[in-house]
């Protein structure tokens, strides 16, 4: 066990610009007194490209005039596909940042560079002054995330021809690795957050950054999604026998598939008073939005629309907004009979009545499905029909389908007064997403007084090398029992996991090992709290890998035989979120869902996120588990990255594993009489801005996110009793984060769990807090500590955990 003293500072953290939470009180207290209005969110900017052109001037013109941009794919080979259409960008743009000299990589990544060109677009204009960059965060949604680099390092490897720089070009496979390339881009150094819900990513990313602004961690946020074509997703809805070979005609009796998309959108979001003050032009309003699993199945929708109806309803809620109050909304609308039909139904469930008044149309029917980008340029779309006040249509809609038989603006664009408006987006696992916008003159609905309960945790789940159990674990490290071993010149801790003895051999059916990792560590932690899964707990999974083994086993034979060898089995686990899905599915958790992939500080990354449902009582639990599942190709790169392979990272161990933390509300879990493991008060998200894939080598950045978790909990250093440090064993990591902790003045002793147990790549966050709350219960001394993540480009992530208080 490593124990570090560090320097004398003891002057109280700084908060500035930080807005103070207030405690809310128990069910049925009237909220309201003394508890501020919630800070306002509004969009001042956006930014597009898409099969239109470049520029919301573009994406809009093309679709309010119902432009069908879904033509011949041209400069990639289409042979085996279902299609040989899409909504193409042509040519790929070339963005002035050069982002792969930063990393070291061979080459450009389309995803990331469609990311770059709709950000330029939307910061150019944004309008806003004297927001320093401490105070801009980015938070940026994908499903393919860089696949396309990923799948051309594969061909190299299959034909024995691989390049220098691979290794790099696999890290832009991550959709943090986009994140952090957009906020170097701009020098942006406040929290930097990236989500995969698949289709559904766009959406998500709005409502995190939402939530960060409101929270006070941000003034300024640059959210989006993006995603590019590639070979796994055309094999995969080939396989599916989802693609239609004509452009796709959602909520229509003849439609038979949809078209495949590629693009970004970008938005500037930010507080109100802040972008009136700057006099910035305020495009619309964010009112709300509403987040929810279908636990049904992982890629058809629940027929009924159960799920997607329940995300809708908490999007009215949080806004304030009853059905009729609705007349637009830019529908999911795919083209495919099952999710259609499904939408129409979740629509009438939610709005009741008021359904039969509303227009619903589809932009997928003129730009192709964007996939992880489809939420944020339809909510691009959606802002440009409150400014104009048209809805726009859907194209070539044919004759009404009576299972979906709602008003689809059919062909041609309708003017039409509204102040309010919805977007829809559901995706593959079941994960549904529906934002309320609005126009900035509107009529303000009535809201919610707002909450900010306290958020604890009272569950653990633990599956990894040094043992199943938090007892287990802490005795490895206890012990100072350094687990792995050498193999070809890396460390590697490899995880044994017997599936049979947690899950049936009807649940390990279809289910990967990444997600039967989270299945099995999330029963865990649910069964040491007593609690059992419902539509009030929510599931928000970290990964830093994602589902790479599914990936890998579902190209391979693409890439040896064509696409006519892509297995429809496989394919719905290739989503990053895919494993949130099964716990949903398996266990019943139906709540808000997430999936966080902010590299090495994922499953941290989780935890915020989950925090946030929380305290706005958007759940009253959240199961939060952090997974990653080792490879041979992944493997293989860490050898070959400078900063974990050779000597650089002769003293790093790489691991792998699960582990889950229960998050839950304070007043439910006292309600419930469970037992209070720790109290989760403070954290801090910030980014050094050095550059792709750089750190800051003083640690200025970690500094930051080490005083605002502080900050956050209403703490000085001086009140820590440990801290439980990133260290990983490389120097070029832990040096920074050694400084900052000199800086930081904490007297406490610091823990380096990763340098004996291996860094289980984005689940450290929840491997050192379940070895805090372990130390507790050994005797050591009882009180706040703080727990350090880090990404490896550069995000720095700070919670802090307090002992629970029984009572």
């Amino acid at each position: 066990m490593q124990h570090a003293r560090n320097a004398q500072d003891t002057q109280r953290v700084d908060s500035t610009r930080h807005t103070p939470h207030t405690n809310g009180g128990p069910p049925g207290q009237d909220p309201s007194d003394g508890v501020p209005e919630p800070r306002r969110v509004v969009i001042t900017a956006t930014g597009a490209i898409t099969a239109q052109g470049v520029g919301t001037d573009a994406l809009w013109k093309g679709v309010s005039a119902g432009h069908v941009a879904i033509t011949k794919v041209r400069d990639r080979p289409m042979d085996g596909y279902g299609t040989r259409i899409g909504g193409q960008v042509y040519p790929l743009p070339t963005p002035a940042y050069d982002y792969v000299g930063d990393l070291g990589a061979t080459e450009s990544e389309p995803a990331v560079d469609l990311a770059l060109t709709a950000a330029h677009q939307a910061m150019a204009p944004h309008g806003l002054t004297g927001i320093p960059a401490e105070r801009w965060g980015v938070v940026v949604g994908s499903c393919n995330g860089g696949t396309h680099s990923g799948e051309r390092v594969l061909r190299r490897a299959h034909r024995g021809e691989s390049a220098p720089g691979d290794a790099q070009q696999l890290m832009l496979i991550s959709p943090h690795t986009i994140a952090e390339t957009l906020a170097s881009a701009f020098g942006l150094k406040g929290p930097v957050l990236s989500v995969n819900t698949a289709c559904a990513s766009g959406a998500h990313a709005l409502a995190h950054a939402v939530e960060i602004i409101r929270a006070g961690r941000a003034d300024a946020m640059l959210v989006g999604g993006t995603d590019a074509f590639t070979e796994t997703a055309f094999a995969g809805f080939t396989c599916l026998e989802s693609l239609s070979e004509k452009p796709a005609a959602p909520y229509s009796k003849d439609r038979d598939g949809l078209s495949l998309g590629e693009g970004s959108g970008m938005l500037v979001l930010v507080e109100e008073s802040l972008a009136r003050e700057a006099g910035a032009t305020v495009l619309a309003e964010v009112l709300g939005y509403g987040l929810s699993a279908d636990g049904h199945h992982a890629t058809a929708p629940h027929p009924q629309g159960e799920g997607a109806a329940r995300a809708i309803r908490a999007a009215l809620e949080s806004s304030g907004l009853r059905g009729e109050d609705v007349p637009y909304i830019n529908g999911h609308g795919t083209g495919t009979p099952k999710n259609d039909s499904a939408e129409s139904n979740a629509v009438r469930a939610a709005l009741g009545a008021a359904a039969e008044q509303a227009a619903l149309s589809s932009t997928k029917s003129m730009i192709g499905h964007l996939l992880g980008a489809a939420g944020a340029v339809e909510a691009i779309v959606t802002v440009s029909a409150l400014t104009e006040q048209i809805a726009p249509p859907t194209a070539g809609f044919t004759e009404a389908d009576p299972r979906c038989g709602l008003d689809a603006v059919a062909r041609t664009a309708r003017p039409m007064a509204m102040d309010v408006a919805l977007s829809n987006n559901f995706a593959f696992a079941g994960a549904n997403a529906t934002v309320a916008l609005a126009r900035p003159d509107a009529r303000r609905p009535e809201r919610p007084a707002p909450w900010d309960e306290r958020v604890v945790v009272t569950g653990i789940g633990v599956l990894s090398p040094g043992g199943d159990s938090p007892e287990a674990l802490w005795e490895t490290y206890r012990d100072n029992t350094v687990i792995g071993s050498e193999e070809g010149g890396l460390r590697l801790a490899r995880y044994s996991f017997a599936p049979e003895r947690h899950l049936s051999s009807r649940e390990r059916r279809r289910v990967d090992r990444m997600g039967q990792l989270a299945v099995a560590s999330c029963r865990m932690a649910l069964e040491q709290a007593r609690l059992t899964a419902d539509e009030r707990v929510g599931v928000v999974l970290g990964s830093g890998l994602g589902p790479m083994r599914s990936t890998e086993d579902f190209f391979r034979p693409v890439l040896e035989e064509g696409a006519m060898a892509a297995n429809p089995a496989l394919f719905p686990s290739t989503v990053f979120n895919a494993a949130a899905g099964q716990v949903a599915m398996l266990l019943g958790a139906k709540g808000p869902t997430s999936t966080a992939t902010a590299s090495h500080a994922a499953g941290a990354s989780a935890l915020c996120i989950a925090r946030d449902m929380l305290r706005t009582r958007t759940a009253d639990a959240v199961l939060c588990p952090a997974v990653d599942d080792l490879t041979e190709t992944v493997i293989n790169s860490y050898r070959l990255l400078p900063l974990t392979g050779g000597t650089a990272g002769h003293r790093y161990t790489l691991s792998e594993g699960g582990i889950t933390l229960l998050l839950e509300r304070e007043s439910v879990a006292r309600a419930r009489g469970a037992h209070i493991l720790a109290e989760f008060t403070g954290q801090g998200i910030t980014y050094d801005a050095a550059g792709a894939g750089r750190w800051d080598p003083q640690g200025h950045g970690m500094h930051r996110a080490m005083r605002l978790a502080l900050a956050d909990a209403g703490l000085a250093p001086d009140e820590l009793t440990a801290v439980w440090a990133n260290a990983t064993g490389i120097a070029a990591v832990d040096r920074p984060e050694a400084r900052a902790l000199r800086r930081l003045g904490a007297t406490a002793p610091t823990y380096a769990p990763k340098q004996t147990l291996g860094e289980p790549i984005g689940a450290g966050a929840q491997m050192s807090s379940a070895l805090a709350i372990s130390a507790w219960w050994q005797g050591l001394p009882e009180g706040p500590v703080l727990i350090n993540s880090s990404s490896l480009g550069g995000t720095h992530i700070s919670l802090v955990l307090t002992p629970g208080r029984q009572h």
